[in-house]
């Protein structure tokens, strides 16, 4: 029994983080400033980055305990994230904030997806999905999941046409949230802790909710799938993000 083909596209670096309030407290208004135009460059450095396409970038504000920033990069090469990484590290914001989580994969379609005799990296509208520029969606939901392997709900010793079969009833409610909830997946197999990482993109987060639990009920879903931590929040641009910190009102 083979592996189904996937094709891949541009890695993902999840970082979660949460500020430290006592040391963003202790600094006066001007040296708050001072981190958040410092930040402001930094940001706007990843947005010509992605303007280029050549890579992508995003920065949500997290709701509940878990995070208080979500920062999303994508990039062609994992050495690409890691300097990302250390650049990141040698910002003030990051010297009063700490990681809480972060996840490394790898866009991922499945082969199927790829037409017979067409040249993948020619192919538009199949490199626009490989490597996607952030959604402009204002909320995010983000979420690793395993398929199961215990026992008869073992996904990995399914035939190809049994794995088929589920999918396809699996993709028919996906099918119903087109234009509502936009969805990355992305393979982690052998480079993080899960299998696959969700990131899931929508105006209104009850729509995750929404999707997830109707999902929940598809067989492919209860049968074989785990799912890890859920973190929501929603997009911000640097004044906002700013706004938040210091607790005042962005201009709109």
């Amino acid at each position: 029994m083979g592996a189904p083909h996937t094709l891949e596209g541009w890695y993902v670096y999840h970082e979660f983080r949460s500020i430290r309030w006592d040391k963003w407290k202790a600094l006066s208004a001007a040296q708050q400033q001072v981190i958040l135009r410092e930040w402001s460059h930094f940001a706007d450095e990843q947005r010509k980055v992605q303007a280029e396409r050549q890579g992508s970038y995003g920065q949500f504000v997290i709701a509940g305990g878990k995070a208080d920033l979500l920062i999303i990069h994508m990039r062609p090469t994992i050495e690409a994230l890691s300097e990302l990484k250390a650049q990141m590290a040698r910002t003030r914001l990051f010297d009063v904030s700490q990681s809480t989580y972060s996840y490394i994969s790898v866009v991922e379609l499945g082969g199927y997806n790829a037409r017979p005799g067409v040249d993948i990296e020619q192919d538009e509208a199949l490199q626009a999905r490989l490597k996607p520029e952030m959604p402009t969606h204002s909320h995010v939901c983000f979420y690793p999941m395993n398929k199961r392997r215990l026992g008869a709900d073992n996904w990995f010793m399914l035939s190809e046409a049994e794995r088929r079969e589920f999918m396809k009833a699996h993709g028919m409610i996906g099918r119903q949230y087109a234009g509502i909830v936009k969805q990355i997946i992305s393979g982690s197999v052998g480079l993080d802790d899960w299998e696959w990482g969700v990131t899931l993109f929508a105006n209104d987060p009850l729509q995750f909710k929404k999707l997830v639990y109707e999902m929940r009920f598809d067989e492919s879903s209860a049968r074989f799938a785990e799912f890890g931590p859920f973190y929501v929040g929603h997009q911000v641009d640097d004044t906002a993000l700013g706004a938040w910190l210091t607790g005042t009102r962005a201009e709109s």
